[in-house]
């Protein structure tokens, strides 16, 4: 079965946004697929990590939110460029890349993630 690129970019943002705003448990059951590896390495693999590391992180922080700036997908792969904003006025940009199975689930994780800071020297923002 062929990749539906717009599909996956969609399922990519509604699999985060759940999670991110806390339902995760919800999150995998509508967007993950049979296995679900993760290379975050503050995160366990496999799906019950992903709910377990998310419903806390809610707990602790259920002021955050997040914006999704851009979503880019190219065959099985989906890259998301987001802002979060934490409590304090914290940002940080996030890029996470999804890898998905020939179902459009999401399969497999990896992230980068940098606070951003006050200035820059280019006058650039970071999204």
């Amino acid at each position: 079965m062929s990749q539906n690129l717009e599909a996956n970019k969609n399922n990519a943002i509604a699999f985060y946004n759940t999670a991110y705003l806390g339902d995760p448990a919800s999150a995998v059951k509508l967007y993950v697929g049979d296995e679900y590896i993760q290379h975050n390495p503050l995160v366990g693999d496999g799906k019950q990590a992903f709910i377990d590391y998310f419903t806390e992180m809610h707990r602790d922080y259920p002021d955050k939110s997040i914006e999704f700036v851009r979503a880019i997908a190219q065959d099985d792969t989906v890259a998301q460029h987001t802002l979060q904003t934490w409590p304090g006025n914290e940002q940080y940009v996030t890029m996470d890349f999804f890898r998905f199975d020939s179902n459009g689930k999401i399969i497999e994780h990896w992230d980068a993630i940098q606070q951003v800071p006050e200035q820059t020297l280019n006058g650039n923002t970071m999204y």
